[in-house]
């Protein structure tokens, strides 16, 4: 029996954009929510609650881009074209909440400052994010093999929405992490944070899936013909139980489960994502198996992940073991 390495690759590809969401995207959604945290304890625990993670959340970012342009080279290269712009705003969104995060610390007359920095980084790297994600799933102009649309393809109505999505449920990461971590008027004020964030995001999951089957044909017979619909069906379903569990969870004061359930919105949304586009890596132009690399490429890439991602997996894991339970003004307890 041959094996579809190409589909392996999409697989680990999605694999570490789901980690790097679920990773990176509660210390991005902390930072969204930096501002409304009174200044003093409450700030101080919700930086110290990811200072011991935040920087190694980011390698995931690395591995999902990185891996695009190893294994589907052509994905690679129509879409970074088509989204230079908002490439580039997240980087630079990354690059200062990153140095932010280290000078607030040792530049304390400026504080207020670095505050700033480093939550209006982290609201634009999850908006444009967002904004990216939109732009594919829209479509993207392609003619001979490469981005055939203009510099501005990517600013629309629909991206508007998805990034706004993004960064409402970072939100809702940062704050049932924070509720998870945190302790005393910190956590108080999470908890309300999270019940707000809970309805923005749940708001606008709705208003993306009812849009995108609008957009193109094919998304609505992925969705809605039959087959499809049996298996579809179960997303939205799933999605209602969690969001149910969410709510009644918030009632009862529950931590650490908040967190999970709104991982798990995430994970429903990345299958949702998967329905959507499969097989295709540039909706409805190319497809996996166009776009991947030569066979012994993937063959020898695949040697490295094989021994690199089980230690990046273990170190994280063990890194998280190491700095779990509460977190107070000067550090974990």
């Amino acid at each position: 029996m041959s094996i579809d390495l190409t589909m392996i690759w999409a697989f680990i590809i999605a694999f570490g954009i789901f980690a790097y969401v679920v990773m990176d995207g509660f210390d991005l959604g902390i930072g969204i929510l930096f501002p409304s945290f009174a200044v003093g304890e409450e700030r101080d625990q919700a930086m110290n609650s990811i200072a011991p993670v935040w920087d190694g959340n980011e390698t995931w970012l690395v591995l999902g881009g990185g891996g695009l342009f190893a294994a589907f080279p052509l994905a690679y290269a129509i879409i970074l074209p088509a989204t230079y712009p908002l490439v580039i705003a997240m980087l630079l969104g990354l690059v200062f909440r990153g140095v932010a995060f280290e000078f607030r610390w040792r530049d304390p007359g400026h504080r207020a400052f670095w505050d700033m920095a480093f939550s209006g980084g982290s609201l634009v790297a999850a908006l444009t994010q967002g904004m990216i994600l939109g732009a594919i799933l829209q479509g993207i102009t392609v003619a001979d093999r490469a981005y055939a649309g203009s510099w501005w393809d990517w600013l629309t109505p629909y991206t508007l929405l998805t990034g706004l999505g993004v960064v409402a449920g970072y939100a809702l990461l940062g704050s049932t992490w924070l509720v998870w971590k945190t302790e005393g008027s910190a956590q108080d004020h999470a908890y309300r944070l999270t019940l707000r964030a809970m309805i923005a995001t749940l708001l606008l999951l709705l208003a993306v899936s009812l849009y995108t089957p609008l957009l193109d044909a094919k998304y609505w017979q992925r969705w809605f013909a039959m087959p499809n619909v049996l298996f579809a069906a179960q997303v939205p379903v799933l999605t209602a139980i969690i969001a149910a569990l969410l709510f009644w969870g918030l009632r009862m004061r529950w931590e650490a489960s908040l967190f999970l359930l709104s991982l798990g919105i995430f994970l429903l949304g990345m299958i949702g994502l998967g329905v959507s586009m499969w097989p295709y890596v540039v909706p409805d132009s190319v497809t996996i198996w166009d776009a991947a690399a030569p066979l012994r490429s993937q063959v020898f890439m695949l040697i490295g992940v094989a021994i690199t991602m089980p230690l990046i997996l273990a170190y994280t894991g063990w890194a998280y073991w190491v700095f779990r339970g509460k977190v107070g003004k000067e550090g974990y307890h």
